[in-house]
């Protein structure tokens, strides 16, 4: 779509506020999430025919990237999860690859959650799950040779401090993968609000186009390799998604709605924003130049 990409200025989410969000609603993020028992999204990519493969699309290009990265000199690689979540794609990787995986979320739900996955996977000797922030990692978290952050990236105040991180945490060679949305082109007037109305009940804070996401890894010393736009591999309009966008009025007069609802309301202004393709869904590789 030609024309300018939309500035949005979104409401400001500190990390203990982001913390809360994700406190209150993991729980519903996993019993309503599209499958898979985590709390990300499924992508329907190419080849993919099945419910499980989908919700592990986003995984299984990330394990393609480990594949291409430097042999590891006989040690195990090292992964980083940026915002792990309920450890559902650190547990997968690690059923996949011979590696070592951490992860990191700020909410001590999810923490609690993944730490019960990662024993029922069986992989508790090469998976480890902190709470933390993303954008000020303990030092002994790293090296690492990838770190990837799915749907996540956004929820971050500082996406230059979180290039800064990565830059110190990786290995040379290594990369970072990002799966997140991201802002498009557009001069349509009704995107503005939509897209305000996700932040808002997203708790986003940082929502770039694909320029200035190069930019700032540029400026920390991190080579863009690929961008893959997802975003018609999404489910879309569901018929979930339609009742929920129908409710969702009536959900907000309810008594002591205020932020109850709000993961949904986002939800709602999200599937809007891909629909009219005023937000794209991109899966990005950036590496260490050193």
């Amino acid at each position: 779509m030609a024309g300018q990409a939309v500035t949005v200025m979104p409401v400001r989410f500190d990390p203990a506020e982001v913390r809360d969000y994700y406190d209150r609603h993991t729980a519903a993020f996993v019993s309503r999430g599209q499958g898979g028992g985590g709390i990300h999204r499924a992508v329907w990519g190419p080849g993919i025919s099945h419910r499980d493969q989908a919700f592990h699309y986003v995984e299984d290009q990330i394990a393609g990237v480990m594949h291409s990265l430097p042999a590891a000199d006989g040690r195990s690689p090292h992964i980083v999860d940026l915002g792990c979540g309920v450890g559902g794609s650190a547990c997968y990787l690690a059923a996949q690859l011979p590696v070592r995986v951490t992860g990191i979320t700020l909410s001590p739900v999810q923490a609690h959650l993944a730490q019960a996955r990662i024993q029922e996977a069986g992989v508790s000797d090469r998976v480890t799950c902190l709470v933390g922030d993303y954008n000020d990692l303990p030092p002994d978290v790293g090296p690492a040779d990838l770190a990837y952050a799915i749907e996540s990236f956004v929820h971050g105040p500082a996406p230059s401090r979180f290039f800064a991180q990565c830059r110190r945490l990786l290995r040379p060679g290594g990369a970072v993968v990002i799966c997140d949305d991201f802002l498009r082109p557009t001069t349509d007037p009704r995107a503005a609000l939509a897209i305000e109305r996700f932040c808002r009940g997203w708790h986003v804070n940082a929502l770039l186009d694909r320029e200035a996401l190069q930019a700032l890894a540029s400026a920390h010393g991190l080579v863009h390799d690929l961008t893959v736009d997802l975003s018609a591999y999404l489910e879309l309009g569901r018929p979930r998604d339609q009742v929920l966008k129908a409710l969702l009025p009536l959900l907000n007069l309810l008594p002591l709605a205020a932020g109850r609802f709000d993961y949904l309301s986002g939800g709602s202004a999200l599937q809007e924003c891909l629909s009219q393709g005023w937000l794209g869904y991109d899966f990005c590789v950036f590496r260490s130049d050193q």
